[in-house]
């Protein structure tokens, strides 16, 4: 199982906000990926806001956009189902690549929730739904959240 060896997150984020950047595409799991994420986020004291996008290749461009705008953890949610075309390597790979260099390039926390799973089955065992045996959207928002506060405390100890 993909979950094995995960750490526990306990934190406590009062006051933080989170910018959720979520795909429209398969609407079931991605509803259970929202869910999870606003749970996490609720768990931790944090307030969110929803941002939806058509897919998943969209969201490093609106990732982007609220790190330029300051903010402070984006959790960036989307389903890619493997089919019988490349589509799905450059999907993938354009997703992860852009993510990455807004994280790095913004010095953001970016929470990554894009399941690439080969059947829609493995993304709904993932998607945080009754009967799932993972919940990868308040996953995303606990590493987030984790790495968010980390930054503050590098940037309150060593400018």
């Amino acid at each position: 199982m993909s979950g094995q060896g995960a750490p526990s997150l306990s934190i406590d984020a009062k006051g933080a906000i989170v910018d959720v950047v979520a795909s429209q595409w398969h609407t079931t799991i991605m509803d259970g990926l929202v869910a999870g994420a606003l749970a996490a986020v609720e768990r931790a004291g944090a307030t969110a806001r929803v941002w939806r996008v058509p897919g998943a290749f969209e969201l490093p461009v609106v990732a982007e956009r609220l790190a330029r705008s300051g903010a402070e953890a984006i959790v960036c949610l989307g389903v890619v189902v493997r089919g019988g075309t490349p589509h799905f390597e450059y999907v993938c790979d354009a997703v992860t690549r852009g993510l990455t260099d807004v994280a790095r390039c913004h010095a953001v926390a970016v929470g990554f929730g894009i399941l690439t799973t080969d059947t829609e089955q493995q993304a709904l065992d993932r998607a945080g739904l009754p009967g799932s045996s993972e919940d990868k959207g308040a996953e995303a928002v606990e590493a987030a959240l984790a790495t968010s506060a980390l930054m503050r405390d590098i940037t309150s100890q060593l400018g």
